[in-house]
Formats: C-alpha cells, structure tokens, sequence
C-alpha cells in the first residue's frame, strides 16, 4: 500500500478492512493476522506487508470456497 506507515495500529487495520477492531484483535489471537506486541501496556501493531500478505491469503481462500461451493439458483436445487 503506496504511502501507508511500516506498522499500523489494530483500529488502521479495522479501517483498512472495514471492520471492528475487536474482530482485527481476534484474528491476532488466533495467528490469522501476523503482528507484534509492543510496549508495556501491549500495544499491538501489524506490518503492512503483512496485512497485505493476510489480504491476499483470504482471496485465494475465498476463490478456493467459491470453486468447492458454487453457487445454485433455487429453482436449480435438486428436490429434497
């Protein structure tokens, strides 16, 4: 991303994503968004390239679903 710092804050990140910053801190947790702790108070900051890397993962992720789910008009749906 042309002009963004080395390392964003969760809430840039939450915008960047647009989404809460609770649920960037849960990607965090769980390893899916690589990031650092930083600070005595445990600021947490995400590098760019690696938000970049995590936003590019979930696209090739979600291709991977689309192909293996695709997507059935109802009149299409066999009958149960």
């Amino acid at each position: 991303m042309p002009g963004t710092p080395r390392f964003l804050t969760l809430a840039d990140v939450a915008e960047v994503l647009n989404t809460s910053s609770a649920q960037v801190y849960a990607l965090v947790r769980r390893g899916d968004l690589a990031a650092i702790k930083i600070g005595g108070r445990g600021q947490w900051r995400v590098e760019s390239t690696q938000l970049e890397e995590f936003i590019q993962r979930m696209y090739a992720e979600t291709r991977t679903f689309v192909d293996e789910h695709p997507y059935v008009e109802a009149e299409q749906r066999p009958e149960a």
